[in-house]
């Protein structure tokens, strides 16, 4: 944002499902994640957050879940989309991933392609005027073999701020000062020249293929 890019947020599921205080309810906690996520998208300077609505816990990559997104993508028509890597169940032996966050990243990469960028896939969109877009990347979150590491020691205490917003979610699980989070980030930038960062696996559309990497030691590119 600070560079003049746009950025659109995107919420498959409602959030209704993720509490177990007994006075809670599903309808009061969706409306509650909906208000935190537009207050945690302020402050990174998100002004445009999207809501899908599927239930929170059942979501699956079907191709209704799939059409939708597309249709968001030729609506909105980015540049860059930025999802879960689907391939991800688990990290260590400490936490198992989210169905949810599995299921939203298969649905997005079908709908990337072939549907964001393929005319004849969904015709349907094409007599609602939303014409195909072509992405330069796609960057996946939470995986397992990242390619680019982005420093992000300037914005550290930007996006602490930012996931204290979802208090319904987070909790105190951000630890003092955000050390949960600031020592995520130092886990990400082990063997980077900075001392906080962000991992992807970045798939570039922009640029002539190249052969795979051939040494698996070399250092991971900067962002």
């Amino acid at each position: 944002m600070r560079e003049g890019a746009h950025v659109t947020y995107a919420l498959v599921t409602n959030g209704a499902a993720g509490s177990s205080d007994p006075e809670m309810t599903r309808e009061r906690l969706a409306e509650l994640r909906e208000a935190e996520a537009r207050a945690s998208a302020k402050v990174v300077g998100v002004d445009q957050v999207e809501f899908l609505g599927y239930e929170d816990g059942l979501l699956e990559p079907t191709l209704e879940v799939r059409e939708q997104i597309v249709r968001l993508m030729r609506r909105v028509r980015p540049e860059v989309v930025v999802t879960t890597d689907p391939t991800t169940r688990y990290f260590g032996d400490r936490y198992i991933n989210h169905p949810d966050h599995r299921a939203a990243g298969e649905a997005t990469l079908a709908a990337v392609i072939p549907g964001s960028d393929t005319r004849l896939a969904y015709p349907e969109l094409l007599e609602e005027g939303l014409e195909p877009v072509k992405l330069t990347g796609v960057w996946l979150m939470m995986n397992m073999e990242p390619n680019v590491v982005v420093d992000i020691g300037e914005f550290i205490d930007k996006k602490i701020e930012s996931l204290a917003c979802h208090v319904t979610q987070v909790g105190d699980d951000l630890g003092e000062d955000g050390g949960f989070v600031r020592g995520m980030a130092e886990f990400s930038a082990t063997d980077q020249p900075f001392r906080y960062g962000e991992a992807f696996r970045v798939f570039r559309f922009d640029l002539p293929w190249e052969p795979p990497r051939a040494d698996p030691e070399a250092p991971l590119s900067e962002a």
